[in-house]
């Protein structure tokens, strides 16, 4: 039905629509009426996959940033995915960049979005995610669980200074390590100031030795160890990539999630191309996939990666995981196809 729901949707203002979108799916989550219509709407074949020590009962999963503050994750959960990234948090609140910040580029099948994450803060993101937790089986996935994997995507406080960025970090640690299933630290974004330059050798070294330290410190209960992901743009040069990997690699991360958004602007047709802020959609499709096969040959199957950016369709899916991706995660492809495209990507691979 989402064809018919499409252009309504398409004449509001973006982030308007997003709202709408997300505080329906909560009701939806809410009502076990309308949660059972939809595990029953979008229910697909398993199809198991091991990573970082965790059971997904699919490969296909949301990116993170439609679900900022964790308060849609049982309505979620009913659109047959098999792992949701909530975030990016911030350990305090922050409004975000001034609107508009979200821009459809519909002939381009893309969206550019400068949001800046923001959000109510780490406190009540951990408080809405603890409530969706209720009653869900111990982390492990041992036996029969209601909700997919869940990973929290963290971010620095835009009034942060690079130098201290560690300290936010580790924060948000302590606050989700013994909620979530996974972490994944999110230090590509182009749209908090200075972000990215997190990602160069020295600066991401002291920040994931702060973090391992802080994994090291603190144990969880029954021993569980907490995965760790970093998320990697799509702009770095290749020696920049290279000094990235290495540093993940040599910190003990358990994961690459490539790519975030792209500053690029190749190729596009729309009047919003020169709009600044982060690239996602199709443009940004053949950058993921150049940098998705330097990931994978880099790390040679040492640490898993989770394919991300540009996944328009079940076709771009399927060759994401052929290529060696052992995820994929969907976010600009459910603006524009509907969230029937998580069942179509499950069924075609």
């Amino acid at each position: 039905m989402y064809p018919l729901f499409r252009p309504f949707l398409f004449r509001l203002d973006p982030e308007d629509a997003h709202h709408l979108t997300l505080q329906l799916v909560r009701l939806a989550g809410v009502l076990p009426p309308s949660r059972w219509l939809l595990q029953g709407l979008f229910s697909a074949p398993e199809k198991p996959v091991e990573a970082f020590g965790l059971h997904f009962k699919n490969p296909v999963g949301l990116a993170a940033g439609y679900d900022k503050d964790s308060i849609a994750v049982r309505g979620l959960a009913t659109l047959g995915f098999g792992h949701l990234e909530i975030g990016t948090v911030t350990p305090r609140a922050q409004p975000g960049n001034p609107r508009p910040r979200v821009f459809r580029l519909v002939e381009d099948q893309a969206v550019i979005n400068r949001m800046g994450f923001p959000g109510q803060g780490a406190g009540f993101a951990a408080a809405h995610l603890q409530k969706a937790l209720k009653g869900r089986p111990t982390h492990g996935n041992v036996g029969t669980r209601k909700l997919p994997i869940i990973g929290i995507n963290l971010g620095k406080n835009k009034d942060t200074p690079l130098e201290e960025a560690a300290d936010d970090y580790v924060s948000l640690m302590r606050s989700f390590a013994p909620l979530a299933d996974y972490l994944a630290i999110n230090i590509s974004s182009p749209n908090t100031a200075g972000l990215r330059r997190l990602q160069g050798r020295d600066m991401l070294e002291n920040l994931l030795s702060a973090i391992g330290q802080e994994r090291r410190a603190n144990a969880l209960p029954n021993g569980r160890r907490i995965p760790i992901l970093v998320k990697l743009a799509p702009d770095l040069t290749d020696d920049e990539l290279e000094d990235a990997l290495d540093v993940i690699l040599s910190n003990g991360m358990d994961g690459v999630i490539a790519t975030n958004t792209t500053l690029g602007r190749a190729g596009l047709r729309s009047r919003r191309q020169n709009e600044t802020g982060g690239l996602s959609g199709n443009p940004l499709r053949l950058r993921s996939e150049m940098v998705l096969a330097q990931v994978l040959k880099r790390l040679d199957g040492r640490i898993p990666v989770v394919s991300a950016g540009g996944i328009m369709c079940p076709e771009d899916a399927k060759r994401r995981l052929d290529m060696g991706a052992a995820l994929v995660q969907v976010f600009t492809g459910l603006v524009y196809a509907g969230p029937g495209l998580v069942q179509k990507i499950i069924r075609a691979v």
